[in-house]
């Protein structure tokens, strides 16, 4: 983000501090403003990372066509609704075509899509469809678990809900037996709960 577009994030915020009633001269939110737009900018930095660039040289050529799963990933994102955090778990799987890629890029494209403002349900589907663009695998699948702050700290205020989103492309979708056997592996998932 530029330098001029977090000196207007930080001017509107000091205007927003203003209008909820407070003193945005006191002690303790003198700084706020700045704060909040680096924090705003690193919240959303996925909108200016390329993919392909973090991927780089990390897809290898390879036979095997078993199933890969990178689980408990943490995630954590805003949500465009309420711009309030929702924050748990992505676990993502796919079934090689000729080529893997390098574990690590995995999370690291999780992270690009969580990022941005966004909707779980929007999440989970960039994901599995950047891995199939990415790798032409098989099959891929997608699913978070997550507990949403709008629904925790404000609205309905259920503490202990959580939500599941799954996106399963290719043999995840078309094959009930292959969507049992990751089903299977991922077994008790809960992941996402705290505690």
């Amino acid at each position: 983000m530029t330098e001029e577009k977090l000196k207007k994030i930080t001017e509107s915020m000091r205007s927003t501090l203003e209008l909820l009633g407070e003193n945005p001269e006191r002690e303790g939110l003198k700084s706020t403003p700045k704060r909040y737009a680096k924090a705003m900018d690193f919240l959303t930095s996925g909108y200016s990372k390329d993919i392909d660039q973090i991927v780089g040289k990390a897809l290898f050529s390879e036979g095997s066509s078993e199933i890969v799963i990178v689980r408990d990933i943490e995630l954590f994102s805003l949500c465009e609704h309420h711009l309030l955090p929702f924050y748990g778990k992505a676990h993502v799987a796919y079934i090689p075509n000729g080529k893997i890629i390098g574990l690590s890029k995995i999370p690291r494209i999780v992270d690009v899509f969580a990022r941005r403002l966004q909707v779980q349900e929007r999440l989970t589907t960039q994901i599995s469809e950047e891995l199939t663009r990415i790798l032409d695998p098989l099959g891929v699948a997608v699913i978070i678990e997550a507990f949403h702050l709008c629904m925790m700290m404000r609205g309905v205020e259920k503490q202990n809900s959580y939500t599941i989103t799954s996106s399963m492309l290719g043999a995840f979708r078309d094959d009930p037996t292959t969507r049992q056997e990751l089903l299977s592996l991922l077994g008790g998932m809960g992941g996402s709960r705290r505690g």
